[in-house]
Parts: structure tokens; C-alpha cells; sequence
């Protein structure tokens, strides 16, 4: 490993320990409990941020997961605990819900840092975002509060309102941005050019 590639390991390591402190250590971490939009910053930090800093810091030598496992599990995770039921148990198994979604995370990002670049990055990362726009879309749109937990806030709709437009910002430009980017890499020089044929390897995507 090249001094270059270290101190990039070690600044991908420290952008994730900063992120991981803001998100559960700093007062973010207690105002989750008040505010469903805190809430909502501390799972993106850690789904969208944390994650792959951690990835892009630690090399890892096992084969990888499969994409589409990755992304079934890491989407279940997500959708799971934003089911009102799931939702207030996780408010009181709070430590086991924020590493569910950093799990997420890692398992999410995992098929894009620890591969080469290919055509199935950007529809990958198109598809993560269909359930994350229906489900800010349901919170932004739905009239009602969803979750009893923050009813006690000052204006708990409109809290839930900002905490899924957030999430519907977020998200598209945390996964579309990086797809564009993947694009334009695979279509300059020395890219992929047109989609190759496959292998017959399982983790062939």
C-alpha cells in the first residue's frame, strides 16, 4: 500500500469515527428522541456516511456478498423499522436499532467501495432509492402522525413532514450523485465502455 493510499485509509477512518460521534455521541444522539427529524439525521449519517468511510478504511480480503442480498437486507432493515410497531420498540432498544442501520449501511455500500466500477452501480443505487422516496414521500404527504412517540413534540406533523422531505433529499443526492459519478467514469477514457458480456460467476452482477 502505497503512503498515499494509507493516509487516505487512515482520513476515511477518522471521517467515520467524527461521523459515528455526531450521530449517537453529540447532542444529536439525545435530541433523537424529541425531534423524529434528529431521528432521521442520525440514521442517514450512519446508513450514508459512516458506512462507507468505514468501508473505504478497512480493506476487506472475504468474498463479497451479493448485491442483490445486500440490498434486500439493507432495505428490509430500513423499511422494517419504520413500521409503527417496530418503530417504538426500537425508540426503547435504541442502541440495537442505531446498529441495524449502520449494518445497513455496510451491507448497502459494500458491492460499490469493494468492487470495480461497472454498468450495475447506477441502476443498483436507482433502485435504493424507490422505497426510500415511497416511504419519505408516506411521511411528507400522509396528513397524520405516524409514529405516537413524537406526539409530544410542538408540532409533530410538521416534524415528521421536514423529517421526510429530508429523507427524500438526502437520499436522492447520496445515491444518485455517486451513480452519475460511476457513469461518467465508465464512459470516459480507460472506462467500461458498453456493457461487457458476463461471466457466469454467481457474484458476477
Amino acid at each position: 500500500m502505497t503512503l498515499l493510499a494509507h493516509r487516505a485509509r487512515l482520513a476515511a477512518l477518522a471521517g467515520a469515527a467524527l461521523t459515528l460521534w455526531i450521530a449517537v455521541g453529540s447532542p444529536l444522539g439525545m435530541l433523537d428522541h424529541q425531534l423524529l427529524v434528529a431521528h432521521m439525521v442520525q440514521h442517514l449519517l450512519l446508513m450514508t456516511v459512516a458506512a462507507p468511510l468505514i468501508l473505504l478504511g478497512f480493506p476487506r480480503n472475504a468474498p463479497p456478498l451479493h448485491p442483490v442480498l445486500c440490498w434486500l437486507a439493507s432495505t428490509a432493515i430500513v423499511i422494517g423499522w419504520h413500521v409503527p410497531a417496530l418503530f417504538e420498540l426500537g425508540m426503547r432498544w435504541h442502541r440495537t436499532e442505531q446498529a441495524s442501520f449502520l449494518v445497513a449501511g455496510l451491507l448497502f455500500w459494500s458491492p460499490i467501495i469493494e468492487r470495480e466500477p461497472r454498468w450495475s452501480v447506477p441502476l443498483y443505487l436507482f433502485l435504493a432509492t424507490l422505497p426510500c422516496d415511497a416511504l419519505s414521500a408516506f411521511l411528507t404527504f400522509c396528513g397524520r402522525v405516524v409514529y405516537p412517540h413524537y406526539l409530544h413534540a410542538d408540532s409533530p406533523l410538521r416534524d415528521q413532514e421536514l423529517a421526510g422531505a429530508l429523507m427524500w433529499v438526502w437520499v436522492t443526492f447520496a445515491y444518485l450523485v455517486p451513480a452519475v459519478a460511476v457513469t461518467i467514469k465508465l464512459l470516459g477514457p480507460g472506462g467500461a465502455g458498453p456493457c461487457p458480456a458476463k461471466s457466469d460467476h454467481p457474484l458476477n452482477w
